[in-house]
């Protein structure tokens, strides 16, 4: 190992760094939210009123209203009641109650919902390449023969034993 390529991969890494960390902040920040996103932790009632055609019928209702897995719980002549609104059949008018995150962090947590067909794959995209040249010149900050590193082996190798136990059990 040259020591100009090792010098070379200490400034790319310092520089790099330093300019991920605003976006490494967002991530984490983003994806210790998403963990509770099965909870109600932070996010607040919203309630909208949606019109649509009236006298849908109980199992075409879901479609109509663009949700995915609605339930109709229960059922008279005027109304369809479901899980978080109801519709009524004679107006079209639908209630529609759902939590939501606040606005900065809803858009902090698209970053990790973004697909192909989103400009923030990009982004994701650079990320991942970013954190995978985190990874690799990360072993040209010391020596090899040095104790530290072999010490950042045995703490890699640990790091990839945790993912793996905890992913597989």
């Amino acid at each position: 190992m040259s020591s100009t390529t090792s010098s070379k991969m200490r400034v790319l890494h310092r520089y790099l760094g330093f300019f991920l960390a605003g976006i490494m902040a967002v991530y984490a920040i983003s994806g210790i939210v998403l963990i509770f996103r099965d909870t109600d932790f932070l996010k607040s009632d919203k309630t909208e009123e949606v019109k649509i055609k009236p006298n849908v019928k109980a199992e075409e209702l879901g479609k109509a209203l663009d949700m995915r897995r609605l339930q109709v719980e229960k059922e008279d002549p005027k109304m369809i009641y479901f899980k978080n609104g109801d519709y009524n059949k004679e107006t079209g008018v639908a209630h529609i109650t759902s939590k939501e995150l606040p606005y900065v962090l809803d858009k902090m947590t698209h970053l990790h919902k973004a697909s192909t067909e989103d400009p923030l794959y990009y982004l994701n995209i650079f990320f991942g390449v970013a954190l995978l040249f985190f990874v690799i010149s990360a072993f040209w900050m010391y020596l090899p023969k040095t104790d530290v590193f072999k010490r950042g082996i045995l703490f890699t190798l640990a790091g990839i034993v945790l993912t793996l136990v905890l992913l597989f059990v």
